[in-house]
């Protein structure tokens, strides 16, 4: 898949609108529990997802997805949910931002939060540790994987920002895309109106 084109990916339909709307608009599926949230506040990110499925505190498959995943993809990470070892940190988050990858979420942990945050490097995750990682497998890149209790498919579109993570099936996105608008078109005008009766 060439993800530099001409025309805007079709995922950037979704760029700027919050996460709490895309929720909104599928009824509250496709959301990642709370459990998955920013590195650093003010992160955002849109792009196809890239799967990692990898042993708990083991980083090798990582290291594979960032030299094999596309400009442009989101690099989605099932670690178990284990917190104790990071599975990456600024070298490895600076290296796939220089490859153009659009960032990262990780069902684990991760480590340099405030160089990550200084870099303005998206990337969300369940934990932060100063413990390095395992480099030695197994992992299984590109496969089904499950983030914080919503699977996400190899291509599915990630959307992110301060209030948590979205995933989306790529076979939905114009329709979610236009009921996200709707929905953040609805909450403009109630805004506006509540805010001018003041």
């Amino acid at each position: 898949m060439n993800l530099h084109q001409d025309s805007p990916a079709p995922w950037e339909a979704l760029r700027g609108i919050p996460v709490a709307n895309i929720g909104d608009a599928v009824d509250r599926l496709g959301l990642a529990d709370s459990g998955i949230a920013p590195v650093w506040r003010g992160a955002t990110l849109v792009g196809p997802a890239f799967t990692v499925w990898t042993r708990e505190g083991d980083n090798l498959g990582i290291h594979e997805a960032i030299a094999a995943a596309p400009a442009g993809s989101v690099i989605v990470v099932n670690a178990a949910g284990f917190t104790s070892r990071a599975l990456l940190g600024e070298l490895m988050a600076g290296r796939a931002h220089q490859r153009g990858i659009a960032g990262f979420v990780v069902d684990g942990a991760v480590r340099d939060a405030g160089e990550l945050g200084r870099l303005r490097i998206p990337v969300f995750a369940r934990g932060i540790s100063p413990a390095g990682p395992y480099k030695n497998g197994p992992f299984r890149n590109q496969v089904p994987v499950a983030l914080g209790g919503v699977s996400v498919s190899p291509g599915d579109i990630i959307a992110g920002d301060d209030d948590g993570v979205a995933v989306v099936p790529a076979s939905d996105l114009g329709r979610v895309a236009a009921a996200a608008r709707a929905v953040r078109e609805d909450e403009n005008q109630r805004r506006e109106k509540i805010w001018s009766a003041s």
